[in-house]
């Protein structure tokens, strides 16, 4: 769905659809898993093949060894999201499979936990490690984000090539933060372009906003939204 049609949906709803309850995002997980839609990535191939370095930025409440998992909301509430990450190694331009991807992030009141919406999973063979999770809250910290390390490996005692963020634009962050529990977040907002790690993970050609649309006809249905971005590293 277009960036339009997702103002139009908010406007004429008046915002007032509530984001799922932890008991409707079991369900939905449920569900998915019964579709068989957890045993595969949403996009069958990487979006973006652009050979391009993603640049290094600070990790920001990282917890090591996360649990190895595709559905890391941990029954936190908020609005569905489905993340694809294409892995592309710089040095061949081409995906890299079975390597460890840890993702985390805070929730929808941009708080951080020690377990919940955090995890680990390896890419598939097309190069994508998928993450079940919700629209992060910011933080006041930086831009809206999730967090991101990838290891040269399948193992998490594995080094680690990349340590980065991945950013959304200013309006889904907006708009979703005008719903329901988002609207309880009391962190100061700190928009992109007065981000100074925004624009460390912006350079030499790299783009770290992940592109994100909705997953049917109304963004906040069960199936919620889903987002892609391809990482660059050297492997």
């Amino acid at each position: 769905m277009h960036l339009s049609s997702f103002f139009s949906i908010a406007l004429v709803s008046g915002l007032a659809l509530a984001v799922p309850t932890a008991e409707e995002n079991n369900l939905n997980a449920a569900r998915r898993d019964a579709r068989g839609l957890s045993k595969r990535t949403f996009y069958t191939h990487m979006l973006n093949t652009t050979c391009v370095l993603a640049p290094e930025t600070p990790r920001e409440d990282y917890v090591a060894n996360p649990p190895i998992r595709v559905d890391i909301t941990e029954n936190q509430p908020g609005v569905l999201f489905t993340v694809d990450i294409g892995v592309l190694n710089t040095e061949t331009c081409q995906p890299l499979t079975n390597v460890l991807v840890e993702l985390w992030s805070s929730n929808a009141v941009g708080q951080y936990g020690t377990t919940f919406l955090r995890g680990a999973t390896t890419t598939a063979p097309n190069g994508i490690a998928e993450f079940k999770t919700i629209f992060p809250g910011y933080t006041s910290d930086g831009a809206n984000h999730l967090n991101i390390v990838v290891h040269s490996s399948s193992s998490e005692s594995s080094s680690v090539i990349h340590s980065g963020r991945l950013f959304f634009t200013d309006p889904w962050t907006d708009i979703i933060g005008m719903y329901m529990n988002y609207a309880q977040n009391s962190n100061r907002r700190v928009k992109n372009a007065n981000d100074p790690t925004f624009a460390a993970a912006n350079k030499n050609g790299y783009n770290s906003i992940i592109d994100v649309e909705s997953i049917g006809d109304d963004w906040a249905d069960p199936e919620g939204i889903i987002g892609y971005i391809t990482v660059g590293v050297n492997a």
